[in-house]
């Protein structure tokens, strides 16, 4: 398959862009005062743990979004 600048492009940003919102939000998260991610002992809670789990996923599926990007990128300047 053949992915046009464009859209590689955008699939490149994406993935960036979704590392530095998830960023920003686990360590927002950390630094939780609202009493939400962490019970008042200071240990994790649900919210928390749920989370934190859909942070790493967003990781694993912008770094896979963005490589392929780089790669429709990287085979359109092989072309030329």
């Amino acid at each position: 398959m053949k992915l046009s600048r464009p859209v590689s492009w955008f699939l490149l940003v994406f993935g960036v862009w979704s590392w530095f919102i998830w960023i920003t939000f686990v360590k927002n998260l950390w630094k939780d005062s609202g009493g939400l991610a962490f019970d008042a002992a200071g240990d994790p809670t649900g919210y928390f743990w749920v989370h934190l789990l859909l942070a790493v996923v967003s990781f694993l599926l912008g770094t896979a979004i963005g490589v392929i990007g780089y790669r429709g990128l990287r085979a359109l300047r092989r072309e030329s």
